[in-house]
């Protein structure tokens, strides 16, 4: 256990040991604007005996099994239980970036699998070996074209998923870039306006196959307007959807990004999470993270090797294309493993149980008087359905009372759309849960509009 200074004397004393008279003369080189001036409202210290006591009381708080229809970018698909069982072994759970990297050649070779599997999944001709999120690996893609094309516009439809767009203004946040985001017109994006704001300025236009509020975009189109002022297309995939719609090579992208969270990771209160990102061919120098590739030693034997990293820690140093530092390694080998054993036939399988779930619980649920389809069109995986009340009490009555996630509350990300539900049930999701979900709702609307009388 580590020293913890409990007494003022105790922290005086290690200052000084520093050569600093107070905590505030470490910070100096931060401008004060960028200061937090309100202290932290953090508890006392603890010893690792009374933090393990107060976790495991916290812990005692949890809920037990519940039933999850939320999605929204990471959802609750079921994982075989060998994949926990392969990627727990020492050599893979402990195995570590490969700075040596001929020496490591099974961790080179998973890491080969996995572009080889994202490659095959997007129809594109390089992936790189992972990143931290879809989100990053979404803001990563932008950064990559503001490069290739020396332009500083960026255009992103509101139908990406909001947090994607979150990360990205923090990316690029002090950086000569005009972020222009497009709104929606009944879910999708307005290509009528899109089409205004799109010129020779812009470096890129990033849509999401299937939007965040589960429907099909108009792809093509948009790729064809972009590419016409010499931009690339970015698009943001769901990878279990990928499998039942046409690959993002098919529909004219330029870089595929996604979040990778559905092959096989666990949900764990946000994380960790798995970015994928793969481009065209001619886009490999600028390509962030690292690459490995398959070769031939001396002796015609075969190996992998790493045949590009151009992260700042390496040989690129002020030229890197990105300070990405990690390849979510432990997270991109269970995606591998994940896919190995499920295939191209048992992940379709998936992905059309998946959407055939989401299509009855949406009929189900829009038998219920006041709630309809929130916007028409074809959708996967997920779909935004309206209701008569606010969602946001209706959401947090049902994983108190019934032990059930309903879905997530649009209202959080679109002003307006208080009354959105946006649901998503996996191939995990029984008739006895879902019937189970539309009795729980319905009677929460009854007794919601009776109240109101």
């Amino acid at each position: 256990m580590g020293y913890i200074p409990n007494t003022d004397d105790d922290r005086r004393r290690m200052l000084e040991k520093i050569g600093v008279s107070s905590f505030t003369d470490l910070l100096a080189p931060i401008p004060e604007n960028l200061r937090n001036a309100t202290p932290l409202d953090l508890p006392q210290p603890l010893s690792e005996l009374e933090l393990l006591n107060e976790i495991e009381g916290l812990s005692r708080k949890n809920a037990g099994t519940m039933a999850i229809f939320a999605g929204g970018g990471v959802y609750d698909h079921f994982i075989p239980s060998a994949v926990n069982q392969i990627v727990s072994r020492p050599e893979f759970a402990t195995a570590y970036t490969p700075y040596q990297a001929e020496v490591a050649q099974g961790t080179l070779q998973v890491i080969y699998e996995f572009q080889t599997h994202m490659c095959r999944l997007t129809g594109m001709d390089v992936a790189n070996a992972s990143m931290y999120d879809g989100a990053s690996a979404a803001a990563e893609a932008a950064r990559l074209s503001m490069a290739k094309t020396r332009r500083g516009k960026i255009v992103m439809s509101d139908t990406v998923s909001p947090l994607y767009r979150e990360v990205m203004k923090t990316y690029l946040f002090g950086l000569e870039t005009d972020l222009v985001t497009v709104p929606h017109r009944n879910g999708l994006t307005d290509t009528e306006r899109l089409a205004d704001i799109v010129d020779e300025n812009t470096a890129c236009v990033i849509l999401a196959q299937p939007n965040f509020f589960g429907l099909i975009e108009e792809v093509e189109a948009v790729g064809e307007l972009v590419h016409r002022v010499g931009g690339h297309l970015i698009l943001a995939v769901d990878p279990i959807s990928a499998v039942v719609l046409k690959t993002p090579a098919a529909y004219g992208a330029d870089i595929a990004v996604g979040e990778g969270q559905p092959l096989g990771i666990p949900l764990n209160f946000g994380g960790p999470l798995l970015g994928f990102f793969a481009v065209k061919k001619e886009l490999v120098r600028l390509l962030p993270g690292r690459l490995v590739a398959r070769t031939v030693d001396t002796e015609n034997n075969p190996g992998f090797v790493l045949t590009l990293q151009t992260r700042e820690q390496h040989i690129r140093r002020d030229k890197a294309t990105s300070n990405i530092c990690t390849s979510q390694a432990l997270c991109a080998t269970t995606a591998t493993v994940y896919l190995s054993l499920m295939g191209r036939k048992g992940l379709k399988r998936v992905a059309l149980l998946s959407m055939d779930k989401t299509h009855r619980l949406a009929e189900k649920l829009c038998t219920i008087d006041g709630f309809t389809p929130y916007f028409n069109g074809p959708y996967v995986r997920e779909v935004a359905i309206k209701a008569p009340v606010p969602v946001k009490p209706l959401i947090e009555t049902l994983m108190r009372d019934k032990a059930v996630l309903p879905g997530v509350n649009l209202g959080r990300f679109y002003e307006g759309m208080d009354d959105g539900l946006l649901i998503a049930a996996t191939e995990k999701r029984t008739e006895a849960e879902i019937d189970a979900l539309v009795s729980a709702v319905k009677e929460y609307a009854s007794h919601a509009v009776l109240s109101k009388v």
